[in-house]
């Protein structure tokens, strides 16, 4: 498979849509059977070999081990338990309150127990309301779905070789199901005190400072794929800094700044994959020249810290 197959929004917008809900649905799941982590880390999906999945769950809160995955070449909903049972159903042919429902009878037959605190979506237009409600949702093209995943794990791959270059606190490289992105962030240690008045996604999100790079398909605000990279706090004047290959730019966002690459643009260089790489190091060294990050303490060259090696 070629890197970086065309991925237009508008031709698959109804079944992202479908399938961002569907995503929701198990992500809440995975919010309220696993263990919290710091600024989030337990809710992300993770890329496999088939699609995304939840990683294993449940035991701290008296449910059996269990883990749900997507699979995205047979096209099914997977929930299984470490003794070995498990229960499936097509993604195909289903709104999102067919899907909810499904879901939530595959957990009654393996025993799992869960209760949604929130069963709406978070942060989409219809926020308001229930999975449940939900007959609108019903798009599945499992062609752009498979292409969907195809691009994820490619670009998870890129995100983990840009990983590899730093030695300080780092995210792993996770789908989140609330934004529909894949995203790795890096940390500098210093403490943000947010407003109590931020909300608690924020709040816990963006408690120490940070840069993150990462990658989405597309949205109302920004109506195509693209890559991205974003400093928290932005510092004074980020936006000044160059930003490499040429056809990179920064973009206004919510009153601060994004570092951005159209998907497009990428797919147009002689390199796609060195200039998402020279993208992802160039915002980077941007955020951290401006907010002052001890960059070369910070560094390790080819994942390497051993001193020996290093030398």
């Amino acid at each position: 498979m070629r890197l970086f197959p065309a991925m237009p929004l508008d031709e698959w917008r109804d079944t992202k849509d479908t399938l961002h809900r569907f995503a929701q649905v198990v992500g809440k799941i995975r919010l309220a059977a696993g263990v919290r982590r710091n600024h989030w880390w337990n809710a992300p999906f993770h890329v496999t070999g088939r699609g995304l999945t939840t990683r294993p769950m449940g035991q701290a809160d008296g449910n059996p081990i269990f883990t749900i995955d997507f699979d995205f070449v047979d096209h099914q909903l997977v929930v299984s338990t470490v003794d070995g049972r498990k229960v499936s159903f097509p993604l195909y042919d289903r709104s999102v309150a067919s899907f909810y429902s499904e879901v939530m009878r595959a957990l009654d037959a393996l025993g799992v127990r869960v209760t949604i605190e929130i069963p709406r979506p978070f942060d989409l237009a219809d926020a308001g309301r229930p999975f449940a409600e939900d007959d609108e949702h019903a798009s599945y093209d499992a062609a752009m779905v498979t292409r969907y995943w195809q691009v994820l794990s490619q670009v998870n791959l890129l995100l983990e070789e840009f990983a590899a270059n730093f030695s300080g606190k780092i995210s792993p490289v996770h789908h989140f199901w609330h934004t529909f992105d894949i995203a790795c962030t890096r940390f500098s240690g210093r403490r943000i005190d947010q407003s109590p008045e931020a909300d608690p996604v924020t709040r816990e999100a963006y408690s120490r400072e940070v840069i993150s790079s990462g990658f989405w398909f597309g949205d109302d605000s920004f109506p195509e794929p693209a890559f991205y990279s974003y400093t928290a706090p932005e510092p004074a004047g980020l936006e000044e800094e160059p930003l490499r290959p040429e056809p990179a730019m920064w973009v206004p966002q919510r009153g601060s700044h994004l570092a951005i690459l159209r998907y497009d643009d990428a797919r147009a260089e002689a390199d796609p994959r060195a200039a998402v790489l020279e993208f992802y190091e160039s915002s980077y060294q941007a955020g951290a020249r401006r907010a002052r990050w001890d960059v070369p303490g910070l560094a390790c060259p080819g994942g390497v810290t051993d001193p020996v090696l290093s030398t």
